[in-house]
C-alpha cells in the first residue's frame, strides 16, 4: 500500500504550538513520526555570559510565561545551593503558593485549548473565564498576570497579607466549585471519550524507558513528581502525586484535571501552616561550583544545570524542560493512530515549544 509523507505544523488550526512533525501515513494511519525542532531562536542560555547571576532571574522567567515562577524558583534554588544560602521558612511557603497558582492557571489554559480542539467553543471560554480568577490573584500578589516575578536569590520579594490571603482562599472555593461543574461536560462527553479513550496509549514500561515527565508520565501509572523531593515547603505539606493507569489521552486529561483540585488543597494547607519570618536573606559571595536544580512544572520535571567559577557571571546555564522530555514518548504514541487524532494526541502532552527551544 502506498505511503504518503505529510508535514504537520509548525502552523496548524488546532495546535497552538509551533511543533513540526513529518508524518508518514498509510491509509490515514500514522506509521512514522519524525520531529523537526528549532523554529524558535532566542538564545536565552547564551545571555548568561553577559548578564550576571541576579539579572539572569528575569531572563529565565521568560523561558516560558506559563510557568515563569517555576523557572525562577528552579534557578534561584540552584544559585542558593552554590552560595550556601538558607531560604527563610515563610519564603518557602510563599513559593509553594505562587507555584501552585501557576499550575492551576496552566492546567486551566490547557483544558480550554483541549475543549477548543473538539470544537467546544463555549467550554473553552468557560475554562478560560475561571482561569481569569487565578490571573487576577497573580496580578494582585506579584504585579503581573503572566510573568510572576517574585523569586530572588535568598527568598521572595513580596509578601501576602491577611486580607489578600482571605481573598485567595475565597477564590479557591469559587474556582473549585466552577471547575467541578464542568467535570461531567469534559470528562463524560461521548465525543471526548471517543477521541481519547484508548488513543495514544503509553505503557508504564515505555513511559519509564522513554523518559516521560509530568502528567504524561503519571497517567501511565508511575507516581513520580519532583515535589516528592520536598523542595521549597513541599516536605511540610501532605503531598501525593496524582496517578492514572490507562496511559491514554483520556488518562492524561483526567490527571491534569485532578491536579487542579490538588493545587487548591496545597494552597489551603500552605496558608494554614504559613510561618512568620523574614522574606529573604542577603546572599553573600558569588556562585562557585556545579549544581543541578529540579522542580515540578505543570508539564513535568524541569532541570537546571548551573556552573559558577566565583565571578558574578555564570560559566554555564543549561535548561532541560519537560516538553523536551515528552517528545520521545510522543513519537512512541503516534504510530498506529488515525491522522485525524494527531492534533488531539499531541495536545495531551501539553507541548510548550517556547520552553523547548530557547
Amino acid at each position: 500500500m502506498a505511503r504518503t509523507v505529510i508535514p504537520f505544523g509548525p502552523q496548524h488550526p488546532v495546535l497552538p504550538e509551533p511543533l513540526h512533525l513529518t508524518l508518514t501515513v498509510e491509509d490515514e494511519i500514522v506509521k512514522e513520526a519524525i520531529p523537526k525542532l528549532g523554529y524558535v531562536h532566542r538564545g536565552l542560555e547564551k545571555l548568561a555570559e553577559i548578564r550576571d547571576h541576579t539579572q539572569m532571574i528575569q531572563i529565565v522567567e521568560r523561558v516560558c510565561g506559563i510557568c515563569s515562577t517555576l523557572h525562577a524558583m528552579c534557578y534561584c534554588q540552584g544559585i542558593e545551593a552554590l552560595m550556601n544560602v538558607e531560604v527563610p521558612p515563610r519564603a518557602k511557603f510563599l513559593r509553594v503558593i505562587w507555584a501552585e497558582m501557576h499550575r492551576m492557571h496552566s492546567h486551566l489554559l490547557w483544558l480550554g485549548l483541549f475543549a477548543d480542539a473538539f470544537g467546544f467553543e463555549s467550554l473553552f471560554m468557560q475554562f478560560w473565564r475561571i482561569r481569569e480568577r487565578i490571573m487576577d490573584l497573580q496580578e494582585a500578589t506579584s504585579g503581573n498576570r503572566v510573568i510572576v516575578s517574585v523569586n530572588c536569590v535568598g527568598g521572595v520579594k513580596r509578601d501576602i497579607d491577611a486580607e489578600t490571603e482571605r481573598w485567595i482562599l475565597d477564590t479557591m472555593k469559587i474556582v473549585e466549585k466552577e471547575v467541578l461543574q464542568l467535570k461531567s461536560t469534559i470528562m463524560d462527553d461521548f465525543t471526548v471519550k471517543r477521541r481519547t479513550v484508548g488513543i495514544g496509549v503509553l505503557s508504564k514500561e515505555k513511559a519509564y524507558e522513554m523518559g516521560a515527565a509530568g502528567p504524561t508520565l503519571r497517567a501511565s501509572g508511575i507516581a513520580q513528581d519532583m515535589r516528592q523531593t520536598g523542595y521549597a515547603a513541599y516536605s511540610e505539606l501532605n503531598f501525593e502525586p496524582v496517578v492514572e493507569t490507562d496511559g491514554d489521552c483520556y488518562a492524561r486529561t483526567v490527571c491534569r484535571f485532578n491536579e487542579i483540585f490538588q493545587a487548591i488543597g496545597l494552597i489551603r494547607e500552605a496558608f494554614a501552616k504559613l510561618p512568620q519570618s523574614e522574606l529573604a536573606v542577603k546572599a553573600k559571595g558569588l556562585p562557585n561550583g556545579e549544581v543541578i536544580s529540579r522542580v515540578e512544572q505543570p508539564r513535568g520535571e524541569c532541570l537546571y544545570y548551573l556552573k559558577g567559577t566565583g565571578s558574578k557571571y555564570l560559566d554555564r546555564v543549561r535548561i532541560r524542560t519537560p516538553t523536551f522530555a515528552n517528545i520521545p514518548p510522543l513519537l512512541e504514541m503516534l504510530p498506529g493512530c488515525d491522522l485525524a487524532d494527531v492534533p488531539v494526541l499531541i495536545l495531551t502532552i501539553d507541548p510548550c515549544i517556547s520552553c523547548t527551544e530557547r
